[in-house]
C-alpha cells in the first residue's frame, strides 16, 4: 500500500482512537461550548483565527469547510448566516454535531480527492488541515477545482522565505554541514504519528502555484496566534486575568518585531482567487490588512 494511503487510513481512524466512546465524543463538544460560554483563552485563539475570514462573509455564499472534523469551522460561518457544508476524512463528531445543530450538512470527504463537482461553492475555507495531508498540493488542486470564487487557507507560516537572514544563515550551515542545521532547526523535516511530513506555507510558493495555473491574483495576511498552552487555556480572555493581559502584551511586542521585519507571523492566511475579486472586496480585504498579488496573463496562452 502506497504511505499516502496508509496516511488518509491512519488519518481517518484517528478520532475514533482518540474518543473511543460517545461519551468521549460528548465531552469534548461540551468542552468547546464551555470555552465558548466563558470566553476563554482557547476560543480566543480559534476566534481570531476565523476572524481572518470576515471580509468574505458580508454578503450570503456558499462555503464547504475542508479539514474541519469538529464542525466548529462551520459553525462560525453559519453564524454568520453563510451556506455551509463541513468536510473530513473522519466521520466521528458530524453526526453528534448535526443533531446538536451545531452544523447544518456535512460530507465525508478525502481532501485530495474531493467528490463534488467542479464550481460546487463559492469558498472553501481550509484552516489548520493543509500541514496534515500527506499531499497537499494535491488537495489545493481539488479545492480549487471545487471553488468558484477562492481558496482560504490558513496554516502555520514558513518563516525561512520571509526571514533574508534565517535563510542566509540556514544556506551557510547547509554548505558548512547539511546536518549541523537540524541539530538546532529540530522540525526542519518532521512527521506526524499519522504518518504525514508537516507542511507549512509560504507566500511564495502560493504565489507560484496560482500564477502558474493561470489564476487571476492571491492575497495573504499574517498573525501571531502560537500562544496555545494547555494549562491556561481555560483562562478567561479579558483584562480581569492576569495571563491573558500578558499574552496580549506578548503579541503587541510580537507585532513589533514583524513590523520592523525582523521576525514573520506565525500564521499565514493565504487567498487563492479562482475569478476575479470586486474591487470593493480587495478594498476590504487591504483595509483589513491584507496584501494583494494580481498577476499578469500569461501572453503566450
Amino acid at each position: 500500500m502506497p504511505e499516502f494511503e496508509k496516511s488518509h487510513q491512519a488519518h481517518s481512524s484517528w478520532y475514533d482512537d482518540k474518543y473511543k466512546t460517545e461519551e468521549d465524543k460528548l465531552e469534548a463538544i461540551k468542552r468547546w461550548k464551555k470555552d465558548r460560554k466563558n470566553n476563554t483563552v482557547n476560543h480566543w485563539l480559534q476566534e481570531r483565527y476565523m476572524q481572518l475570514v470576515d471580509s468574505f462573509i458580508r454578503d450570503k455564499h456558499s462555503w464547504l469547510t475542508v479539514g474541519d472534523p469538529y464542525g466548529f469551522d462551520a459553525h462560525y460561518l453559519i453564524n454568520k448566516k453563510q451556506d455551509v457544508v463541513a468536510s473530513d476524512i473522519a466521520n466521528t463528531f458530524f453526526p453528534l454535531v448535526q443533531k446538536d445543530g451545531i452544523i447544518t450538512d456535512y460530507a465525508v470527504e478525502n481532501a485530495e480527492n474531493l467528490s463534488f463537482q467542479d464550481n460546487t461553492f463559492d469558498y472553501i475555507l481550509c484552516k489548520e488541515s493543509y500541514h496534515h495531508f500527506p499531499r497537499p498540493y494535491l488537495a489545493v488542486y481539488e479545492m480549487i477545482r471545487v471553488a468558484k470564487e477562492a481558496v482560504i487557507l490558513i496554516e502555520p507560516q514558513d518563516p525561512v522565505t520571509k526571514m533574508p537572514l534565517l535563510l542566509a544563515l540556514c544556506n551557510l550551515a547547509d554548505r558548512i554541514n547539511p546536518k549541523l542545521i537540524q541539530k538546532v532547526w529540530k522540525n526542519r523535516y518532521s512527521f506526524e504519528v499519522v504518518g504525514n511530513y508537516v507542511f507549512k506555507l509560504s507566500e511564495r510558493e502560493v504565489d507560484k502555484l496560482a500564477n502558474g495555473i493561470g489564476l487571476p491574483a492571491v492575497a495573504f495576511k499574517g498573525i501571531h496566534n502560537n500562544f496555545y498552552d494547555p494549562s491556561i487555556i481555560d483562562e478567561k480572555a479579558n483584562n480581569s486575568s492576569a495571563i491573558f493581559k500578558k499574552i496580549k502584551r506578548k503579541l503587541r511586542f510580537r507585532n513589533l518585531l514583524t513590523k520592523l521585519t525582523i521576525i514573520s507571523p506565525d500564521v499565514l492566511c493565504a487567498v487563492i482567487f479562482k475569478t476575479q475579486p470586486s474591487p470593493e472586496l480587495i478594498e476590504s480585504l487591504k483595509s483589513e490588512g491584507f496584501t494583494f498579488h494580481a498577476f499578469p496573463s500569461n501572453p503566450y496562452l
